[in-house]
């Protein structure tokens, strides 16, 4: 027991602060699962919920008596709520992926989708901002909310296979990043720095794959497939 202890408070000292390493090693996890959702991997959601359990005894410091005792709920939330939409997610790839090794087919969202995306991030946010703020957690809440519910639509996009899901990642990383340094997270903060170029990379990677395979669809057909059309409704 004294050794899983040692384990969990285990810090890397920087300058008069610290950081521990299970947050860097949460971070490593979602970095992975990141790069397997890139590629369109199935472990890519296993990955991630390893990372999502570490990283909720790291951002709930008061409850787990840890060295650094700032509570971000959202953020705490978030994990729980990766959690959840993983397992989603994980069955979802698992059942399109066929003989193929990609799970998904990526395809940008409909226009129904894409309001409702930005409907619920906006409106998301204002409700949770209050309750968040009942619960305690760290200033700015509305930043906290935000990242809560554009992590929520991101990931639920991914399972989606939605192009727009990776751009969802860089509106969270922007609020993100200021947020979690003021709290003390360094090695999130550091991470959401580096998430944020590399989920606009990923953008213009899934971009690619969905141009290839709508041209692919019109050289086989003669007309292009209509599940990958940009902006088409869904019937």
């Amino acid at each position: 027991m004294d050794v899983l202890r040692w384990l969990f408070d285990a810090q890397l000292r920087v300058g008069d602060g610290f950081i521990l390493w299970r947050e860097v090693l949460g971070n490593v996890f979602g970095l992975l699962s990141a790069l397997g959702g890139m590629r369109r991997k199935v472990w890519a959601w296993p990955v991630g919920i390893v990372g999502n359990a570490i990283l909720l005894t790291v951002f709930l410091g008061a409850v787990f008596d840890t060295p650094n005792p700032v509570n971000l709920l959202g953020q705490a939330g978030r994990q729980v709520m990766f959690i959840a939409v993983s397992v989603y997610g994980w069955v979802q790839w698992r059942r399109s992926r066929g003989a193929s090794e990609e799970a998904v087919s990526p395809r940008w969202a409909t226009a129904r989708e894409r309001v409702f995306l930005v409907v619920a991030l906006v409106f998301g946010t204002a409700l949770l901002t209050p309750i968040f703020r009942a619960l305690g957690s760290y200033e700015p809440v509305w930043a906290d909310a935000w990242i809560f519910m554009g992590s929520l639509l991101a990931t639920l996009g991914m399972a989606k296979g939605w192009v727009e899901f990776w751009l969802l990642w860089v509106a969270v990383d922007i609020v993100g990043v200021p947020l979690l340094f003021s709290a003390g997270y360094y090695a999130s903060g550091l991470m959401y720095v580096f998430y944020g170029a590399f989920t606009l990379a990923g953008f213009f990677v899934w971009w690619r794959v969905n141009t290839r395979q709508r041209r692919r669809a019109t050289i086989e057909t003669g007309f292009p497939d209509l599940r990958l059309s940009v902006g088409e409704d869904e019937k």
